[in-house]
């Protein structure tokens, strides 16, 4: 547990909302709550009480002869939580609350401080996960912006992420990773691909790069028909140089950004089939973390 102790002061800020009341009230200023909604059946605004809505009209009713009444009351009423992922959620809100919170702010192998700090079960915090790389996954989906253009200079490479087969030699067991990354803006794209193919590989850069951009790679031979599709190509020999001594070309953006990604997914209990997971979340992070309450905006906001 003392491992986690400076990971945990950094929360200290954050489960200042963690009462009921605190959690919901930043819930709903940040729009992923209603504070309000009207009856479906009669028209009128319910009224909050506890986690329902709840319609509170009455109206009196003829039993006999117009003569005799009874009050009947609207029996509509609706959970504050509906059509979010709070609704199908069985952990109370302080727990949820908790989980994403640490989930968000802290980097892959997260788990033994998750449950430390949650009181939930292994087996919770594995599902619990799984669900948000899916909003994670879906929100690099949703995303269409491609990098470039003309005067713009994109670095992409490829990398491998897994380990020597039997801890030795140069055999690696793993997936194959291809990103990209535009100078000076830092927008980028990584992709878990099959293989490092010419089709593979450049069937992604016609789909996540701008005709005329300039593209810097190292002399891997898929990269050599670039050119014939409307791309300005500079290489990189690594064998030789780090930055080519004509062209001053060089890919260290992206190689820096290997080393990103390798420090920000699980170092154990990896599993080849959750990579584009991974790679979602290290790429919702990117973009949003610098932005005051970007990211626990953005990933709730997904996640509805």
């Amino acid at each position: 547990m003392s491992c986690n102790n400076c990971e945990i002061h950094l929360f200290n800020g954050i489960f200042q909302f963690a009462t009921d009341d605190g959690i919901l009230e930043l819930y709903y200023n940040h729009g992923m709550l209603l504070r309000s909604i009207d009856c479906s059946v009669c028209g009128q605004t319910c009224v909050k009480s506890g986690i329902y809505f709840r319609c509170q009209k009455t109206w009196r009713i003829s039993i006999r002869d117009g003569r005799e009444f009874e009050t009947t009351k609207c029996n509509f009423r609706k959970c504050i939580f509906h059509k979010t992922w709070l609704e199908r959620s069985q952990l109370a809100l302080q727990q949820n609350f908790r989980f994403m919170m640490l989930w968000l702010q802290t980097n892959a192998s997260r788990e033994e401080l998750i449950f430390n700090n949650v009181g939930i079960s292994k087996q919770t915090i594995v599902d619990w996960s799984m669900f948000c790389r899916e909003v994670c996954i879906y929100a690099c989906h949703s995303s269409t912006v491609r990098l470039g253009g003309e005067g713009i200079i994109v670095e992409i490479d490829e990398a491998k992420f897994g380990k020597r087969k039997y801890n030795r030699g140069r055999i690696v067991n793993g997936v194959w990773v291809f990103g990209g990354i535009e100078r000076f803006t830092g927008n980028s794209f990584m992709v878990a691909v099959p293989d490092r193919s010419s089709a593979t590989l450049l069937g992604i850069i016609r789909d996540r790069i701008l005709p005329g951009t300039t593209i810097i790679s190292d002399c891997w031979r898929a990269y050599d028909c670039l050119a014939h599709h409307g791309f300005q190509h500079l290489r990189v020999n690594h064998s030789l140089n780090f930055v080519d001594p004509t062209t001053r070309a060089h890919t260290q953006n992206i190689e820096r950004t290997w080393w990103e990604v390798r420090d920000n997914i699980p170092t154990y209990g990896r599993r080849e089939k959750h990579m584009e997971g991974y790679l979602a979340v290290l790429f919702q992070k990117k973009i949003f973390r610098q932005i005051e309450n970007a990211l626990f905006h953005e990933f709730h906001i997904g996640a509805l």
